[in-house]
């Protein structure tokens, strides 16, 4: 086989007996799919990079061995490959223990087909998930009481930049109990009043 790592085969020569001949059909089911593939180790694990981005990996545990698609979740069969991975093991092929609990190599073909496909749309994986809005901190009523109460606190305030107000507010609202919250709150009116920022004692003078 071309492309081929010789720590894959060290990998594999290193497996328990039921998994080489596992590790073994998979890598060469990958080569004789797309021939461009190419063989390295991440993460301690032999994996398959085509067309300059991941492909698969597969790796070898002592009661069983397992091989996953790196973007299953950009694949049309996302959900049934996702839920094998999730109810039976590291990958998307479950638990494997002999070549008999493979799926079949029809299927394990197209599977790579469209794999490859995606590396060569340059699709990007879509395993990240998009960070949820931070949610805006409200100011305490008894805060806004007692900046009533201070002209000069008032004003600084209203001057102070997003992060400055958020640096206090995080502060109050992070109190245990109700006394150490308005103690924190008569000091934020007399620092603002001052001008200072909530880490004032820190800043370089």
């Amino acid at each position: 086989m071309k492309n081929t790592d010789p720590r894959i085969d060290a990998y594999i020569a290193k497996s328990q007996p039921f998994a080489q001949p596992i590790l073994t059909h998979l890598r060469a089911l990958v080569h004789k799919t797309l021939p461009g593939a190419e063989e390295t180790i991440k993460w301690g694990m032999p994996f398959f990079v085509y067309e300059g981005a991941l492909l698969a990996n597969m790796a070898a545990f002592k009661q069983h061995a397992a091989f996953g698609f790196w973007k299953a979740q950009a694949m049309k069969d996302a959900s049934s490959l996702l839920a094998r991975g999730e109810n039976l093991a590291m990958g998307h092929l479950g638990r494997m223990t002999s070549r008999k609990q493979m799926p079949p190599d029809k299927q394990l073909v197209a599977w790579l087909e469209e794999a490859g496909e995606l590396n060569r749309q340059g699709v990007k994986t879509r395993t990240r998930k998009t960070p949820k809005p931070k949610k805006e901190l409200v100011a305490p009523p008894e805060l806004l009481q007692a900046l009533r109460k201070s002209a000069k606190a008032t004003r600084t305030w209203e001057a102070f930049s997003p992060s400055q107000r958020k640096a206090y507010l995080e502060w109050i609202l992070e109190a245990k109990t109700e006394a150490t919250r308005a103690k924190r709150i008569a000091t934020t009116i007399e620092w603002v009043a001052e001008g200072k920022a909530r880490m004032w004692k820190y800043e370089r003078k």
